[in-house]
């Protein structure tokens, strides 16, 4: 299936040998292709040359368009939560939508997993989770809950490290100064959760679970919104989606040198040799699922074997993967497999790994376990106030002691919701409660049930925050969707086009003209009805 026409996620001028004018023309053309349908072929040209006209423009001027394509605000202050540029707005309405559809399928798993541990099909879902299949000579002889967790859930992974890779590359972690507040509020979104934990265990409970309540997860936190029905502006949902890409990152790493088993240093290294197969074979640009796909599965497999987290080998593969164009690519190599993957991990891998990760037994008892134990009192608090405080906390002190400021069309309440929402950390806390409790299995379903609680406290608490500021979202959001031209690209953007005001001027002249006429008509008619009975 071909990629629809849409912005490449990691095309750069410099990289694609595109000028800045060619690349806004790509983007200009792709927003226009998704504008209203209902569009008269009489205009095309006009739109077209329109199209050329604003799209140049584009990318001379976006360092003046609320200096959000810079990331700079008059030359002077970077601005936090700034106007996206075109480009990256696009991507991201591409992707959030296949997120939230995959997060509320997660929920509804979710919510299977849990109808089926506490009804009288428990039994038999507890056989089907420990049912084993594979090669044992091989080291895969694996129940199907872990076949969910190792398998399926790298692909998750692997979604993960092509968001990070076109993150470095053209999206908000690219340049130093504008990734320097999402980096700060997620370092600091993690650490204080870990803390809050580690205060709570310390006395006297386990320490190992301290890395639960450091995750967030962004296909349930967008599932939340649909569910919630509440629209965000564009600059909230990308600083969303970079929290979410940032702690995707350091999860990855702890797994690797904090859960991981022995080491098998010879499995290891033919994992690695895998990876620089994989490498070498696609920036030679070898083409094929045929190629790619066994190679992959060896390098997973390797992994696995190895002692490593399986999953890593899927983020290191989404990092190999090429996000520049080359001369007559209209995406590039990441963008492409994305475009194919990523219903799979959001439609498939992570829904199938939640209905046998979340399936814990719910009762007065467990419930009453999970707020007198430390160890889940540290992760219900460290993902409800521990992921709000840092996040929220990294934010404000970026803000407050560097040159960034806030866009003056949000607020720091806005702020305080997307923390709130950092703090639903369903997939990667599920995984790191079964790998931090792997001896004690009733400590990690409480665990689990407690990354459950915590995680529906900061729904509810994120959703009361949105809710208090849907107005002011929804106007926001028009405002960044306004077309009054109808050409397909946003108002907001053709901005410091002069040929955009001469259309606009037309266009109103136009109308004036027929209320004129009306007024006209208005008034013989008027005359008429005045006259003797």
């Amino acid at each position: 299936m071909t990629p629809p026409h849409r912005p490449d996620q990691g095309t750069d001028p410099q990289q694609s040998g595109q000028s800045p004018g060619q690349d806004a023309q790509v983007t200009a053309r792709s927003e226009h292709s998704a504008g209203p349908a209902g569009h008269s072929a009489a205009h095309g040209g006009q739109q077209s040359t329109k199209r050329s006209r604003s799209s140049a423009d584009q990318s001379g001027t976006s360092a003046d368009q609320s200096g959000a394509s810079a990331g700079r605000d008059g030359g002077h202050r970077s601005v936090f939560l700034g106007r996206l540029p075109l480009r990256e707005r696009t991507f991201l309405a591409d992707a959030l939508r296949t997120e939230t559809v995959g997060g509320t399928l997660l929920l509804a798993a979710a919510v299977v997993a849990l109808l089926l541990a506490n009804t009288g099909a428990g039994g038999f879902y507890q056989d089907v989770k420990d049912f084993h299949f594979g090669p044992e000579a091989l080291h895969l002889n694996l129940s199907v809950a872990d076949w969910a967790k190792d398998g399926l859930l790298t692909l998750f992974f692997f979604v993960a490290g092509i968001e990070l890779k076109r993150e470095l590359v053209a999206g908000e972690l690219r340049d130093p100064r504008a990734a320097a507040l999402p980096i700060v509020s997620a370092v600091c979104g993690m650490v204080v959760p870990a803390l809050v934990y580690l205060a709570f265990a310390a006395g006297g409970g386990d320490l190992r679970g301290w890395a639960i309540p450091m995750a967030t997860d962004i296909a349930f936190a967008l599932g939340v919104l649909a569910v919630l029905g509440t629209g965000l502006p564009s600059a909230l949902r990308a600083f969303l989606l970079t929290l979410a890409v940032v702690d995707d990152l350091g999860a990855i790493v702890i797994i690797a040198i904090f859960y991981s088993a022995g080491i098998s240093f010879g499995a290891l290294a033919g994992a690695v040799a895998g990876l620089a197969v994989f490498w070498f074979l696609h920036h030679r640009g070898v083409r094929g699922w045929y190629v790619y796909v066994p190679l992959a599965l060896v390098v997973w497999g390797l992994m696995h074997a190895s002692g490593v987290h399986a999953t890593v080998a899927g983020v290191a593969m989404g990092l190999m993967l090429r996000c520049s164009l080359r001369p007559g690519e209209e995406t590039s190599p990441a963008a492409h497999v994305e475009h194919q993957v990523r219903p799979l991990s959001s439609g498939l891998a992570v829904p199938v790994f939640a209905l046998f990760a979340a399936g814990v037994t719910v009762s007065g008892g467990a419930l009453g376990d999970v707020f007198s134990k430390p160890e889940t009192l540290g992760v219900v608090f460290g993902l409800l106030a521990g992921k709000t405080l840092g996040v929220f906390g990294g934010a404000w002190a970026a803000v407050r002691f560097t040159k960034a400021e806030l866009n003056r069309e949000l607020g720091w309440a806005d702020v305080l919701a997307i923390a709130a929402l950092s703090g639903i950390g369903f997939t990667v806390s599920l995984l790191i409660s079964e790998l931090a409790f792997t001896d004690d299995p009733v400590l990690a379903d409480e665990a689990k049930a407690a990354v459950l609680i915590g995680s529906l406290l900061a729904a509810v608490f994120a959703g009361i925050m949105l809710k208090l500021r849907a107005r002011r979202h929804r106007s926001l959001v028009e405002a960044e969707n306004r077309d009054e031209d109808g050409d397909g690209v946003p108002d907001v953007y053709e901005e410091h086009d002069p040929a955009f005001h001469l259309r606009m001027a037309a266009l109103y002249e136009a109308k004036a003209a027929e209320h004129r006429r009306l007024a006209e008509v208005a008034t013989r008619h008027d005359v008429t009805d005045d006259g003797p009975a």
